[in-house]
């Protein structure tokens, strides 16, 4: 039996490009298919809205952000005090914010995002 995570990874996997664009009016953003998979399927929305704040806000300079968020292991929330980490940078490593999570539900233990001209997507939809 294949658990929640493994099966939303793999059907992560189909999403290349993306024909259609949806749209979270609240901070104008959009974001593809792939994305709207994710937000159903791991309950996400608190996600896309987070990401878009930050990558929205003024500290945030660059037009291309690469986001990635790693849930921590037990030993580590431990020893640094909070659940999951999302860190932003500029694709080259250049880390601009990082946002700890005391308590997260996302079911996947990591996961890549793009932000790219106002719209969130998968790298593979890139």
């Amino acid at each position: 039996m294949i658990n929640k995570a493994n099966k939303i990874k793999e059907n992560l996997r189909q999403f290349i490009g993306s024909p259609v664009f949806y749209s979270l009016s609240l901070l104008n953003t959009k974001f593809t298919e792939g994305i709207k998979y994710l937000i159903e399927e791991a309950q996400c929305l608190w996600l896309v809205i987070d990401v878009s704040a930050i990558c929205k806000s003024p500290i945030n300079t660059d037009y291309f952000v690469c986001i990635n968020l790693k849930k921590l292991s037990k030993k580590e929330q431990k020893e640094k005090g909070y659940a999951a980490l999302i860190t932003y940078d500029d694709g080259n490593g250049n880390v601009f914010y990082e946002a700890h999570y005391n308590y997260t539900d996302f079911p996947l233990d990591e996961i890549r995002l793009y932000f790219v001209n106002d719209t969130l997507m998968l790298p593979s939809e890139y």
